[in-house]
């Protein structure tokens, strides 16, 4: 049972601990973004429009299985290790499991049989990811109650994801691909190796079972879960209900349901751009280090801006300015410079520094709604509430899965032609560099518009909350 006498006060351990809890998540998950859609294309042979289907089908399946968990979670008696934290700990082992079936090429299968697999596995993974994923989510809310300290529990979040993502989006690209052919310029044609990157999925699933044990042991539920009365039965339907009820919830459920796609669809159209389009897949970990370097330097300073000028408005801001930066990049391919990856990769520098700030404390955003929601409610529902809100952001991913194949097969892209040492057509390329930059900025400057207009928990409204709150946690005591 978490301790309620105890309700802050985090130390440096609780701050790492709960940053390896996405790190060992994010080993296998960056994989989706960073290669599922080219295994299904260019390993398996699967047609981005039967990708499209598997995609739909798997998200209504979560947006029956995400709000259960959620529900699930939030109606057991706590343990003795707290309320969340057995059950990240407990399907540690099967999420790791159904990775690397994820990317298990079974010899000798035809097209339907592929598809059917890809099915199992995509659908087994998802399910695995959300039993850990959710109670993880919620673990933020009952380790701290203070507001600068979530912010930082948030940024930890947010370096935990990026150090999980690393050998994803940096090493498996220098490792995975094979030289097949050569372009006309020289450049060399390159195809996925399906044994290659099998191997190394199985490598990052063992290490993020040993991540999420070192999570488990490094982490503490500290408030204890609100006491619930003999006759009182937990309501799902009127949790939802209230969540829709409140505006910063649904805001910030699609801003973040464009984060995650945006994530996704970047990732995913990079590793063609930079493999097709550039004929240097290795580039692509500098994608990755520009993105997430601007990080290092905000996090120093990240609480004083935000005492300074609040969460909701940095967030605004820079995804504005992530937008200009994309946009520039789209711009280019009316010049010569288009086709110099360094340019992309410094206008991509430029959109990171942008983006920073939501992806920072888009954490912290949730546990403030999750706040708003009790002062508005009288309930303390984590666990639902990040059910809902984990689902909105597979919406985002199934977002950028549909689009990417859609767009894909509007280009006419066959990842047959990479196989076997052909290039891709002029019209292909142009068409794929156009969709990889376009796209991107569309999705940015909606969520900058999203936070400017729709969220409602600017610094001063974050104020009252808290002052309410405080009051909600004395009379809990009394």
């Amino acid at each position: 049972m978490a301790e309620s006498s105890l309700t802050h006060g985090i130390k440096f351990k609780d701050k790492v601990g709960y940053a390896l809890g996405d790190a060992g998540g994010l080993l296998t998950f960056s994989l989706i973004g960073a290669f599922q859609n080219k295994f299904y294309t260019d390993a398996l042979g699967i047609k981005p429009e039967s990708i499209i289907l598997l995609i739909l089908i798997a998200r209504i399946w979560d947006a029956i299985n995400d709000p259960l968990w959620g529900a699930f979670v939030q109606s057991r008696k706590p343990k003795k290790s707290g309320q969340f934290r057995p059950w990240i700990i407990g399907f540690s082992i099967p999420l790791a499991i159904s990775a690397v079936l994820m990317f298990f090429k079974i010899p000798g299968l035809n097209g339907t049989q592929y598809l059917i697999y890809a099915y199992i596995t995509y659908i087994a993974y998802g399910m695995m990811y959300t039993a850990v994923n959710i109670p993880y989510g919620s673990l933020a809310s009952v380790v701290t109650d203070d507001e600068l300290e979530r912010s930082s529990l948030s940024m930890w979040r947010s370096i935990g994801a990026g150090v999980g993502g690393l050998p994803g989006t940096i090493v498996l690209p220098m490792i995975v691909f094979t030289v097949t052919g050569k372009y006309a310029n020289g450049t060399d044609i390159k195809a996925l190796d399906d044994k290659k990157l099998f191997y190394c999925v199985l490598v990052l699933a063992a290490v993020s079972v040993l991540v999420y044990f070192l999570h488990y042991k490094m982490t503490k539920e500290r408030i204890a879960p609100q006491e619930k009365k003999k006759d009182e039965h937990y309501n799902a339907v009127a949790t939802v209900k209230a969540l829709f009820r409140n505006r910063a919830f649904v805001t910030l459920s699609l801003a973040s349901m464009l984060l995650i796609a945006f994530q996704f669809y970047y990732q995913s159209t990079y590793t063609y751009l930079f493999t097709d389009y550039y004929g240097k897949p290795g580039f692509y970990a500098f994608v990755t280090i520009c993105t997430y370097g601007p990080m290092a330097i905000f996090i120093p300073i990240m609480n004083r801006l935000i005492r300074k000028f609040g969460k909701k408005e940095l967030c605004a801001v820079g995804m504005a300015f992530a937008a200009v930066a994309n946009i520039g990049l789209f711009v280019l391919r009316w010049t010569a410079l288009a086709h110099n990856p360094f340019v992309f990769l410094g206008f991509t520098f430029l959109s990171g520094l942008g983006q920073t700030f939501l992806v920072l404390e888009v954490w912290a955003l949730v546990m403030d709604v999750i706040d708003y929601h009790e002062v508005r409610t009288g309930k303390r529902e984590e666990g639902m509430a990040y059910a809902v809100f984990s689902f909105t952001r597979k919406l985002g991913q199934t977002l950028a899965g549909v689009g990417l194949n859609a767009l894909l097969a509007f280009i006419k892209y066959d990842g047959e032609l990479s196989k076997q040492g052909k290039p891709l057509g002029e019209d292909v390329l142009s068409k794929l560099y156009d969709i990889s930059t376009i796209v991107p900025a569309v999705m940015l400057a909606l969520m900058a518009i999203i936070l400017f207009c729709g969220y409602n928990l600017s610094k001063s409204k974050l104020v009252e909350v808290h002052e309410q709150l405080a009051e909600v946690r004395k009379q809990e005591e009394a």
